[in-house]
């Protein structure tokens, strides 16, 4: 499920998804933003596991789906077009008041 990265890497991307989404708190960013974004970090980054990624800290509630006003059926809209807030325990994910085994190195 890795698809060859390191274990590190993942946590790594995770963990700069949360801190992107922090630097703008408590407004959202698209999803493909948030990828173009991360793509100065890790050149390499490639949209199906970063979209993996963004799934595993939505399940954990670290992060949260915005549904736009412009949005006239919601899940009709493609993933990267979707908004995401980090969600106040995705918050303190970040500033390591609570851990998280999956996004330790």
């Amino acid at each position: 499920m890795n698809d060859g990265k390191p274990i590190s890497e993942i946590v790594r991307v995770r963990n700069e998804i949360l801190v992107a989404l922090k630097m703008i708190y408590p407004a959202a960013l698209q999803a493909d933003q948030i990828f173009r974004a991360l793509l100065s970090v890790f050149p390499t980054l490639e949209w199906i596991p970063f979209r993996r990624d963004l799934c595993y800290l939505a399940e954990k509630r670290y992060v949260q789906r915005v549904i736009a006003a412009s949005e006239s059926e919601p899940r009709l809209t493609p993933f990267r077009k979707r908004w995401l807030r980090v969600t106040p325990t995705g918050l303190e994910i970040t500033d390591k008041l609570i851990g998280d085994p999956a996004l330790q190195e």
